[in-house]
């Protein structure tokens, strides 16, 4: 039997959990489940491997997607320059035990955003500074578009910042492209969102929020009254998950 799971802290709902346990039944995949391991603390990670001997891949979210590193023997090059980990890959040879980093946000984000971009789209503002965010703007990068970071606290490695409290109606009118990386108005407190000059939003906007459930955020409902384009973070999550397991079987 092989364990997959997610790490974090809570693990109060898990997109992961469901997603997988329907493929495996979906494609008759034997021999496979799917865990939730919430962590209360980081430092209880190595115990977890140690006493799931059948585990042999995870995914990181929130809290750990940047303390889980230092646990970590390997890092491919995209999860090396994110700083930010959510898949790992556990190989054992016998008793040794060797764990490898990936980062497939960072693919998942891409994959469903590149539809969906123009010409408009060459500046990002990224709401928030956790390791979501540090994907968001290593893939926005890569395709030449430049990036700000804002939210309620900065971050050392993210720059360039300006507190969400100075987002102005003039910023957002050279900002077209945003994308929320932040848990506000995820279940179960949907009233939540960034509060941002909404107002200044025209048709030309497109707004990202990696929040998935609901549906529809207040976020991207705010961003739709004024004529912005808006999507969830389903599809992201969705792609990231089919780039865990082919990194998990490779």
């Amino acid at each position: 039997m092989r364990q997959f799971g997610l790490i974090g802290y809570p693990l109060t709902h898990s997109f992961s959990k469901r997603y997988f346990t329907e493929k495996f039944q979906r494609e008759s995949i034997v021999g496979a489940t799917y865990e939730l391991f919430p962590l209360a603390h980081i430092q209880e990670f190595p115990e977890l491997v140690h006493s799931h001997r059948q585990l042999v891949g995870l995914n990181v979210t929130i809290p750990y997607k940047g303390t889980v590193i230092p646990f970590l023997d390997e890092f491919d090059a995209t999860a090396e320059g994110i700083g930010a980990v959510n898949t790992i890959r556990i190989i054992r040879e016998g008793d040794r035990v060797r764990m490898i980093g990936f980062n497939t946000d960072f693919f998942g984000f891409l994959k469903s955003l590149k539809p969906f971009l123009t010409l408009h789209h060459d500046r990002a503002l990224i709401i928030g500074t956790g390791g979501g965010a540090a994907a968001v703007a290593f893939g926005l990068k890569s395709l030449g578009i430049d990036v700000l970071f804002t939210g309620r606290k900065s971050a050392a490695d993210k720059s360039p910042y300006l507190p969400i409290s100075e987002v102005s109606p003039e910023l957002l009118r050279h900002f077209k492209l945003i994308v929320n990386t932040t848990p506000l108005g995820m279940f179960p407190d949907v009233d939540g969102f960034p509060d941002i000059p909404y107002s200044s939003m025209t048709s030309e906007h497109l707004v990202f929020d990696l929040v998935y459930n609901p549906e529809s955020t207040v976020f991207m409902q705010k961003a739709v009254a004024f004529g912005a384009t808006a999507m969830n973070g389903y599809d992201m999550l969705r792609y990231q998950a089919e780039k865990a397991w082919e990194i998990w079987n490779s």
